[in-house]
């Protein structure tokens, strides 16, 4: 990937500034779905559809569009034979969802035997910097472009669980040293060399920090700032908690093969219990008040953006 980038950098950076995308909501292309049975499916998108593009127009953020373009589409990954763009939001099936884009490609017979470290790791997928500038505005022009979202506070206890409460050879001594050395109080010297065991209330902190002692991470990034929802028309807006009947409906509408459903599996630790709200209330209890609403308005945008109900 960085030799592509290298090449994108080269070029004049005011081939990039202030790019037109087009604020128009096209509508679907239904022609390869058959039968009725994705008739509320399909009625629930439209919904969603136009929520997200009367918000955006509200809002009118497109006039503040002064972004390279090679940043903006840097998180979507490009499926050139259904002509399919995909936003990955992790924590949101982006695993699953990755194996169904290689299934597409013809890069693998069936999503059920592709590994975690292949989906990830392996480097089987485009994305969508890694095209010229006509390859970028074409495919944003002529692909159905989709993205998978989560109930944030979901999102983010999600990947607190995934990253922190497992071993994790990036994130403990990446992250977890970090933390702990700069929100935990006397903390010993075996928890400062490993950075292993930190505690939700120090990842908030860590969160809510504006001189966080390291960078951000896509697992608990905005939505708003990996796919820059009301930048990029996005054709198809599918939500975790609905996950299957939209993703399956998703590939009828372009047309991929009869026989490919959306994965059920859980991609990791799959003994633990799935991040329900339960769980999530459970976390939030180790907050202040005042944490929790700091927590809420960092995630503000998302739960506007995608009419999730405030916690």
């Amino acid at each position: 990937q960085l030799p592509d980038q290298q090449k994108m950098s080269e070029l004049p950076l005011s081939q990039f500034r202030g790019a037109y995308l087009s604020p128009e909501l096209r509508p679907l292309n239904k022609s390869l779905v058959k039968g009725g049975e994705w008739k509320d499916v399909d009625n629930t998108q439209e919904r969603r559809r136009l929520f997200l593009h009367d918000f955006c127009k509200k809002y009118n953020s497109r006039k503040k569009l002064r972004t390279h373009l090679v940043h903006l589409v840097s998180r979507i990954y490009v499926e050139d034979r259904h002509k399919v763009l995909y936003c990955e939001v992790p924590k949101a099936g982006c695993s699953n969802w990755k194996r169904v884009l290689m299934v597409l490609n013809g890069l693998a017979a069936s999503a059920h035997n592709i590994s975690h470290d292949d989906v990830h790791y392996g480097k089987h997928l485009r994305k969508l910097d890694s095209y010229d500038l006509k390859g970028i505005y074409t495919r944003l022009d002529t692909y159905t472009k989709t993205i998978f979202v989560r109930d944030p506070m979901e999102r983010l206890v999600s990947a607190f669980r995934d990253k922190f409460e497992h071993p994790n050879s990036y994130y403990h001594p990446v992250f977890g040293k970090a933390i702990i050395k700069k929100y935990r109080h006397n903390a010993n010297e075996e928890a400062l060399k490993t950075g292993s065991g930190v505690k939700f209330k120090e990842f908030i902190q860590y969160l809510l920090d504006s001189r966080r002692p390291v960078g951000m991470d896509i697992h608990w990034e905005q939505v708003s700032k990996l796919c820059y929802p009301c930048l990029i028309n996005y054709d198809f807006i599918g939500k975790f908690e609905t996950l299957e009947e939209d993703a399956n409906y998703f590939l009828r509408l372009v047309g991929a093969p009869a026989e490919l459903k959306f994965p059920k599996f859980k991609d990791r630790h799959s003994s633990d219990e799935r991040t329900s709200a339960e769980v999530v209330r459970q976390y939030l209890k180790e907050l202040s008040e005042e944490e929790r609403q700091l927590t809420y308005d960092f995630y503000y945008l998302d739960y506007l953006m995608f009419n999730y109900t405030s916690p």
